[in-house]
């Protein structure tokens, strides 16, 4: 709560946090783990298609770090994921039109969540994909973006299966 509180302070009109610190903190739950897995980063993510900088987005993790500097903070504006998506990932991308279309493009589709706080503290979940398969402890490739490599590598990377013994990963 006091991550997407940090988020919303920022007046950002279309904004989330999502993937890995959502699912590691299903994932903990479902599992027993009594200590959060570390996280490698908090994924903000927003989408304002009028400034793309990235000069932006590191101005607003700046602020965050001030605000809560406890947490890697990861800020990521999706409409300008295009100007830099083919130089790390390799293959170009058509640009993104919304905040939901964004988080449907991320890895997997237990990583496909997100969730937002309005201002009266209700959560709101991003879901394009549904919640079956963070639930489920499911791990398997959305083919809107990651290529078959990238799932490869990001499943040894991550190693689910050793963090959390009853995930089951689905073979390409």
């Amino acid at each position: 709560m006091d991550a997407l509180r940090a988020v919303r302070s920022l007046g950002l009109a279309s904004w989330c946090v999502g993937a890995g610190a959502i699912r590691n903190l299903v994932w903990d739950a479902l599992s027993g783990h009594r200590q959060p897995s570390a996280l490698s980063d908090v994924d903000v993510a927003f989408f304002d298609p009028v400034d793309l900088r990235g000069e932006r987005d590191a101005e607003l993790q700046r602020r965050l770090s001030e605000r809560l500097p406890g947490l890697p903070w990861e800020v990521t504006n999706q409409a300008a994921v295009h100007l830099w998506f083919e130089s790390y990932f390799g293959h170009a991308v058509a640009p993104l039109r919304s905040l939901e279309e964004a988080v449907g493009s991320w890895p997997e589709y237990a990583t496909s969540v997100a969730l937002w706080l309005d201002a009266d503290d209700t959560i709101h979940v991003i879901a394009p994909h549904g919640l079956d398969d963070l639930f489920n402890m499911v791990v398997r490739r959305n083919p809107t973006r990651a290529s078959e490599q990238n799932f490869r590598d990001r499943t040894a990377a991550k190693r689910y299966a050793e963090r959390w013994p009853g995930v089951t990963i689905v073979p390409l």
